[in-house]
């Protein structure tokens, strides 16, 4: 995790925003914003809306420490726009923040970078809701929105097709469906830094992750060497193939009665959650990186043209 000589002054935190994941954002970026204070920058925080632009040309911050969520923030809009204004930002540039929010194309970097996929398709979603797209089990989501928001899984023993909430989009990914346990492994920079076995007594759904005593998480990872081995070899694999900058977070899936072969990668987060009870934070305090240090960081590393 190398450090830059630039030390930025004023930082604009940007969070909230329009997207299903806006409260996230907003803890998100009140986490970030205290700890930059307590590292001694000046912080102002952006709840981002349409005149976004107009605020930060205003403002003319040194940096933009992103701490959007979801599309609009984490898709390449917000990233476009910074390297239209020429403020320097945090995390993944245009194009990887576009790959990785959409969850089928970045499944084709990943097959392509020999990564190790379950098979998916893009459906119309009332086709998902009239028939069984593909065989049980699987799993329904919308391709572009992250943090298990209106994710479906459907068993045997349902009795038949998802009734997907009205609101989800016109077209939806089904993911067949990957048993076993939920592995994470956050990458600040060119570093893989452990891994998290996530413990849940149900769905790693959204509450699962958000919600206080919604899940428990066993850092450093109690599992074979091997398998952790791979965990931090595909996460960094995964963060070069798309492109990534600054901070992600690879998803993983593990059967165990499969060994190494039953280890499946699910998707790479750009912009991983930064509060209190958010993974990425509790992997850099494991290794021996506060939170305040790792925001500290992700200022310092700050660029245009990622």
């Amino acid at each position: 995790m190398g450090q830059s000589s630039r030390t930025p002054r004023t930082v604009a935190v940007l969070m909230g925003g329009p997207s299903a994941e806006r409260e996230v954002s907003l803890s998100s970026g009140h986490a970030c914003a205290a700890a930059l204070r307590e590292e001694g920058f000046e912080v102002i925080e952006v709840d981002a809306g349409p005149d976004l632009s107009v605020i930060l040309s205003d403002m003319k911050p040194d940096v933009v420490l992103n701490c959007l969520h979801g599309r609009w923030g984490e898709d390449g809009c917000v990233q476009g726009m910074l390297e239209w204004l020429g403020i320097p930002y945090s995390h993944s540039g245009v194009l990887a923040s576009a790959l990785a929010m959409d969850k089928q194309r970045s499944k084709e970097v990943f097959a392509q970078a020999g990564l190790p996929i379950v098979k998916s398709v893009i459906a119309a979603a009332d086709d998902v809701r009239a028939r069984h797209v593909m065989e049980p089990p699987y799993v329904v989501k919308p391709n572009n929105e992250g943090s298990s928001v209106g994710v479906y899984l459907v068993d045997a023993e349902n009795n038949g097709p998802p009734q997907l909430d009205a609101n989800m989009p016109a077209e939806v990914m089904v993911e067949a469906f990957a048993p076993g346990r939920e592995l994470t492994t956050t990458v600040v920079g060119d570093r893989a830094l452990t891994v998290t076995d996530i413990l849940t007594t149900g769905w790693y759904d959204y509450d699962a992750k958000y919600k206080e005593g919604g899940s428990s998480h066993i850092v450093p990872a109690d599992i074979p060497s091997n398998i952790f081995d791979l965990c931090m070899d595909y996460a960094l694999r995964a963060h070069v193939a798309l492109g990534c900058r600054g901070v992600s977070r690879t998803d993983f899936r593990w059967d165990e009665t499969k060994g190494a072969d039953g280890l499946i990668l699910l998707e790479t987060n750009t912009q991983p959650g930064m509060t209190s009870t958010s993974l990425s934070p509790e992997q850099g305090q494991a290794v021996g990186i506060s939170f305040p240090k790792l925001c500290r960081w992700m200022v310092e590393d700050a660029t245009c043209n990622r």
